[in-house]
This record gives structure tokens, C-alpha cells and sequence, in this order.
């Protein structure tokens, strides 16, 4: 234990050079084991600050890594470290102050609950973070932290019954009890967590998932419209009077389904209507041109969140246009016998 924090302790000293402060180490088991008897010593390795004036050693028993350490130094001595500060996480920081105005009903919350000594816990914080990250878009969804250790938000850890570090609850819209997580701590674990939860379609990279914005019905008419000139006007109609169906419908406010939510299903079912016409229009080579297009869009690093999420959605409804060919390719008969395709149809599979 001495070795593993003696480089931590090398750092501590380091960020404060003031005279005002000092960072002494002894060898109590050695030299000075008579200082080490004075003073009660009977593990290693054992921390005690002593304020200016005073021979009588105060306990530390916080976290041992660097943070921890300064902060203590720094609330004891009120002398600033040179330590530079982190970024800020994407996770929402939550303290007592701020903890039921973040969890109040209005939004699905992940809370996960910390102390900054438990070593799972920062085993866990980059996963969380990408996670965090990844959802920071999504307006319903809330990816949060707390130091359940901090003597102001013990009371707010104890109301929750928090026993243990890492604690992972989370907090479901208009919520009556939080819901345990007991999932793995991945970021794709907490992203599946999240989708299954709170009917998001996200991905642990941040970018939707190969399904977001893809309609199962309309899906079956892409595939339908690819594989077979001779039913591609038939695909068509039925895929226009969908689209037309979903945009004259008034069930929406009635199903509790948001303008917003409401307003992406409709602009995601014109895209397949869309791209029947522009096939139709420019061939079937428009197609994967198309897609080639899309995905170098979709790998800009700066474009917004929302943007990529349409680029994202338009790439899997064209994904559909082919989604089924090789099914079509090896599809059973009733024998289970492999059914012959075809040619002409296979050879679509190559546009």
C-alpha cells in the first residue's frame, strides 16, 4: 500500500510548493519508528495533518488519490493547489443542493452514487462517461453522478439506501420508487439500459442505432421494391398511402406521442417514399451513391448532434432497400430445402 501511494503523494507535494504548506513522509517502521510509537501508529500507511502550531496529528481517512488529497489539504490550510482542475464530465454532477431538481419526475435519470476512494467506482467512470456523452442530446434522458460520500449528500444517499460504491439507480419518468440497475457497467450495457428504458435508439458511440428512424412495414416494402421491378409501383402506392395515413392521423395527442417524436416519424416515412422516386428517377445505382454520401457526412466530427441523428436515420431506411435480398438468396421451402432465386434478382444484390 506505501508503494502504491508514494507516487500519488510525490504529486501532492509537488502541487503545493507553498512554504505555507508541507508534505513530510517518515519511515515509521524504521528510523523514526520512536515517532511512529509517539503517535500510535500501527498500520502503513497512516496519514495525520497537523495545523500550523499544534503537535497533535488529525486522522485522514478520505480518499487517497490525488483529488482527494488536495482537497483535504487545501480545506484544512486554505492554500491553493497548482493542481489544474479536469475538464467537467459529461455526466450531470448532482449534490443535495441540486439532486430533486434534476430528479423531479420531468426526465428519465441515471444516477450513479460514488465515493472518490471506491476503485470500481473510476473503473466505471469511463464507461460512464461515454455513455453520458453519447445521450447528452437526448431531451428526455439524463445521465447523472453523485459523491454519496461527501457529509452534505449523505442524507440524500441514506434516503435512497444507498449501502455500497458504486450504487447505479435509475429515476423513470414521473417515477414513484427508482429502479435498481444491476445491469454490467459497459458503455454499451448502460446504453441498452437506456434504449430498453427509456425508448431511446442510441448507441454507446453516441450516433443512433442500425434501427433509429426504420418503419417495419415500410421496411418490407423497400425490400419488395428492390427486389422486383414488376412490383415496384405496387411497393410505391402502398408506401405513399402509409406515409399519407401517418400525416392525417390525430391519434398522436391521444397516444401521449410528443409533436416532436410525431414530426420525426412522419419526415423518417417520406424518406422511403423519397428514395423510391429517386431510384426510380436515377436507377438503382443511386442507391449505394447515395449511402457512400451520406456516410462520409456522417463521419465529420463537426457536424451537431441532431444532424448526424437525420444523416444516421436516412442510412438505415436505405440499409432496408437491401435488408432482405439474401434472405431472399437462401430462403427455405416448406422441405427446408434451399429455394433457387432468380438470377436477375441476385445480381441486384451487387448494385
Amino acid at each position: 500500500m506505501c508503494k502504491k501511494l508514494a507516487p500519488v503523494y510525490e504529486q501532492l507535494a509537488d502541487v503545493f510548493p507553498s512554504s505555507k504548506v508541507i508534505i513530510a513522509k517518515t519511515d515509521a517502521d524504521g528510523p523514526a519508528k520512536d515517532l511512529g510509537n509517539r503517535y500510535g501508529i500501527r498500520g502503513y500507511p497512516t496519514l495525520k495533518w497537523f495545523p500550523a502550531g499544534s503537535l497533535e496529528g488529525e486522522d485522514y481517512s478520505g480518499g487517497r488519490d490525488l483529488e482527494s488529497l488536495v482537497k483535504f489539504v487545501t480545506q484544512k490550510s486554505g492554500v491553493k493547489s497548482t493542481l489544474k482542475p479536469p475538464p467537467p464530465g459529461a455526466a450531470v454532477e448532482l449534490t443535495a443542493e441540486n439532486f430533486d431538481d434534476v430528479v423531479n419526475g420531468a426526465r428519465n435519470v441515471l444516477v450513479a452514487f460514488t465515493a472518490p476512494w471506491c476503485g470500481h467506482c473510476k473503473n466505471m467512470k469511463p464507461a460512464y462517461e461515454a455513455v453520458a456523452r453519447a445521450f447528452k442530446d437526448e431531451e428526455d434522458v439524463v445521465v447523472a453522478l453523485m459523491n454519496a460520500d461527501d457529509d452534505a449528500n449523505r442524507p440524500i444517499a441514506q434516503r435512497f439506501e444507498v449501502k455500497s460504491f458504486p450504487t447505479i439507480k435509475f429515476f423513470p419518468k414521473d417515477w414513484t420508487f427508482p429502479m435498481a440497475y444491476s445491469s454490467g457497467r459497459s458503455a454499451e450495457q448502460f446504453a441498452n439500459f437506456l434504449n430498453e428504458h427509456c425508448g431511446t435508439q442510441r448507441s454507446a458511440t453516441g450516433l443512433l442505432n442500425d434501427v433509429a428512424g426504420t418503419v417495419g412495414e415500410l421496411n418490407d416494402l423497400a425490400a419488395a421494391y428492390i427486389a422486383s421491378i414488376p412490383s415496384r409501383e405496387e411497393a410505391y402506392e402502398k408506401a405513399k398511402a402509409y406515409v399519407s395515413n401517418l400525416t392525417s392521423s390525430a391519434s398522436d395527442a391521444a397516444s401521449g406521442v410528443s409533436d416532436e417524436a410525431s414530426k420525426k416519424a412522419r419526415v423518417a416515412a417520406e424518406y422511403y417514399v423519397r428514395a423510391m422516386e429517386r431510384i426510380k428517377s436515377k436507377g438503382d445505382a443511386w442507391l449505394d451513391k447515395e449511402k457512400n454520401r451520406l456516410a462520409g457526412l456522417l463521419s465529420s466530427q463537426s457536424m451537431a448532434g441532431k444532424k448526424l441523428d437525420e444523416l444516421k436515420v436516412k442510412i438505415n431506411i436505405l440499409n432496408a432497400f437491401v435488408a432482405k435480398k439474401i434472405d431472399e438468396i437462401t430462403a427455405d421451402d416448406e422441405d427446408g430445402d434451399v429455394v433457387e432465386v432468380d438470377e436477375q434478382v441476385v445480381l441486384k444484390d451487387e448494385l
